[in-house]
């Protein structure tokens, strides 16, 4: 086992996704519709902080677009 070492120079070489990936990763996630390989690939080049934020981002808009949706709904009970 080589558990606290670094990997050699043969070792398969992590490459880091962009961010973009992480918000088609997340928007996929919201759905919940999503292949196990998909899920796999974004688990293995995805960055942890790529993911967070994305989620953040994602679950601003959300709220955003609920709020606008309220307040539409509401300003068409109002005047109706």
């Amino acid at each position: 086992m080589n558990a606290g070492r670094p990997p050699g120079p043969d070792a398969p070489q992590r490459r880091a996704a962009p961010l973009w990936h992480g918000l088609r990763a997340v928007a996929w996630g919201f759905l919940g519709i999503r292949r196990s390989t998909g899920l796999e690939h974004d688990a293995a080049q995805l960055k942890p902080v790529h993911v967070i934020v994305a989620g953040l981002i994602g679950a601003a808009l959300f709220v955003g677009a609920l709020l606008l949706l309220v307040n539409w709904i509401a300003a068409g009970a109002a005047s109706g």
